[in-house]
């Protein structure tokens, strides 16, 4: 009987390249389901799957019907094109991670000594006079066509030059700062805005353009409520909201921290449908 079964399935013909090429589709199939697990993407797949089914069931010899059976494969037809576009964030994020360099994970990344206390005490000194402000700082993935729409300033970060770009009548505070590295790339440049429904309405321009740049690309955002008062981190798409001199040092500190992470695709993205849930108030 095994030798049967060994027959059915063609163990006899499996070596080291068949095994290999098993377990390689196999991670990569784990590490998508990690991908969607959670998000909406499994409700579309469940959706996509039902489609099928009624699809198979209407054809010919079974429960044939002509008309819903070609609405349906005209339908099916376009189910990859809405795949790209309701998940381009995470395509692009898959994308740069594909092209990045293997070796950038023992390499050491940009320096960023010196910003981390310059940039938290810009921050709380700009919320405790209710100044609104939006700060970005590069990591891996450039941000050259988001600095592009500002003025260039490329001068070293320090509290006095943030304090100033940001002030109400200056020309240059109604946009964001753009750090890479130990220098403000930047300033007065236009980032995209969230499309996340789920996300509190109490949330202004310069809050939906801090998770948007972070939905977007690996960098992270520190902004500064003006209403409110308060300082906020987002990265990954979440925002972490009231954070104090210290807390905001320690979350920069940890982001800026050079990681030596395997290089990895499919390393599960952060999902911006959950960052309402995750938010700390």
């Amino acid at each position: 009987m095994l030798e049967r079964l060994a027959s059915v399935i063609h163990l006899h013909d499996l070596n080291v390249l068949a095994v290999a090429d098993i377990l390689i589709l196999a991670a990569i199939i784990y590490q998508i389901l990690l991908l969607i697990r959670g998000s909406r993407a499994v409700h579309m797949i469940v959706g996509v799957v039902v489609l099928l089914v009624l699809h198979f069931l209407t054809r010919p010899g079974l429960l044939y019907l002509p008309a819903v059976h070609a609405v349906l494969g005209d339908l099916l037809l376009y189910i990859p094109l809405a795949i790209i576009v309701l998940f381009q964030n995470q395509l692009r994020q898959v994308l740069a991670r594909f092209g990045r360099n293997p070796m950038a994970a023992v390499i050491s990344r940009k320096s960023h000594d010196n910003i981390v206390e310059e940039i938290a005490l810009a921050a709380v000194s700009l919320a405790s006079k209710r100044m609104g402000a939006l700060i970005v700082v590069e990591r891996e993935l450039g941000l050259r066509a988001f600095s592009e729409t500002g003025i260039t300033l490329d001068a070293y970060v320090s509290y006095d030059l943030i304090v100033s770009i940001f002030q109400r009548s200056a020309p240059l505070h109604d946009g964001a700062v753009v750090v890479v590295g130990n220098r403000i790339r930047a300033a007065c440049a236009y980032l995209p805005l969230t499309q996340n429904p789920n996300l509190s309405r109490t949330y202004g321009t310069r809050h939906r353009a801090a998770i948007g740049i972070t939905e977007e690309s690996d960098a992270i955002a520190i902004v500064v409520s003006e209403q409110r008062g308060f300082v906020s981190f987002c990265e990954g798409g979440r925002i972490e909201e009231d954070l104090d001199a210290l807390a905001l040092t320690r979350r920069l500190e940890t982001a800026l921290t050079p990681r030596r992470d395997p290089w990895w695709p499919f390393r599960r993205l952060k999902d911006p449908e959950r960052s309402a849930e995750s938010r700390h108030v």
